[in-house]
């Protein structure tokens, strides 16, 4: 299972509603989803920044989880994925990789 930090931006392009009942329709089918998610455990942490139009989630599960529920708010809300490799993980990786680099220089 991975881990990810996703940043989102609400898309200017999009076929945004002009009438407030049918924003507030279209807001509350997005934040059912995302509650949904939050149950389930898919989403750890969800925030928005002070622009009022982009925020960021923290979330795990298969890559394919975060395509199929990124495509969900598709096309109202763009997506920017990274995959989180743990520090310890990270470490562990740099070492293994240094110290081949090292055996190979003194073989030279």
């Amino acid at each position: 299972m991975g881990r990810f930090l996703v940043l989102w931006r609400l898309n200017p392009l999009a076929p945004w509603p002009t009438d407030p009942s049918k924003t507030l329709e279209l807001n509350e089918k997005m934040w059912a989803s995302t509650d949904s998610a939050i149950k389930e455990g898919k989403i750890k942490e969800f925030g928005s920044f002070l622009d009022a139009s982009s925020g960021y989630v923290i979330g795990e599960g298969e890559a394919t989880d975060v395509f199929a529920s990124a495509n969900m708010f598709m096309p109202y809300v763009l997506f920017e994925v990274h995959e989180i490799i743990p520090y310890e993980k990270e470490k562990e990786i740099v070492r293994a990789i240094c110290k081949a680099q090292i055996a190979a220089a003194e073989k030279k």
